[in-house]
């Protein structure tokens, strides 16, 4: 290539990520006008109410009908809390869609090992794209739930057992979704 073509290229280049982050922030503006979705929308990954994934209104769970979300995940976090008198550590996932919805579920469970295990996998290119989390009961256990994870058509292909390594697999997921942030931006 000659200098001409190399000054039009990164010339290009630079348009194109100007572009991106217009898209972005497109994306990350907020509704305006009159509505009902004012803030986050927590989202609780359990079967403790006979449901795959709840909200809570005045304390009272209240069955999600929708069987997937997609969405742009933003964070993935664990944070130590207390639930029934105890101290818990939950995963927390940050997905932003029509709005934004953090998922809470217990750090261990089969639901947040999943995920962890399936966004472990990804590159943060991948990211870019909305991802698709699907809960799905367990069918020899009714207080298992799993979370699968689309991203694209493409179903995340994962696997785990006992001896998996649990903390660089949360690192490795948790790096992922921060690098895909910060080159977003």
């Amino acid at each position: 290539m000659n200098p001409q073509e190399n000054s039009e290229l990164l010339a290009a280049l630079m348009r194109q990520e100007e572009l991106l982050k217009q898209l972005v922030a497109a994306i990350n503006k907020p509704k305006l006008g009159l509505h009902s979705e004012a803030g986050n929308c927590k989202i609780y990954c359990n079967r403790k109410h006979g449901v795959l994934w709840y909200t809570l209104s005045n304390s009272e769970p209240i069955a999600i009908a929708a069987t997937a979300l997609t969405g742009y995940l933003r964070e993935l976090k664990f944070e130590k809390c207390e639930r029934r008198g105890k101290e818990v550590y939950k995963l927390l996932a940050t997905i932003v869609a029509d709005r934004t919805y953090i998922l809470e579920s217990g750090h261990d469970t089969h639901f947040a090992k999943g995920l962890l295990a399936a966004i472990a996998t990804l590159t943060p290119q991948q990211l870019y794209s909305p991802i698709t989390l699907q809960p799905q009961a367990g069918t020899t256990d009714e207080n298992v739930l799993f979370c699968r994870v689309w991203v694209e058509s493409e179903l995340v292909m994962v696997s785990y057992n006992e001896e998996s390594n649990w903390r660089e697999i949360s690192k490795q997921a948790i790096a992922v979704t921060k690098a895909a942030l910060e080159m977003a931006f």
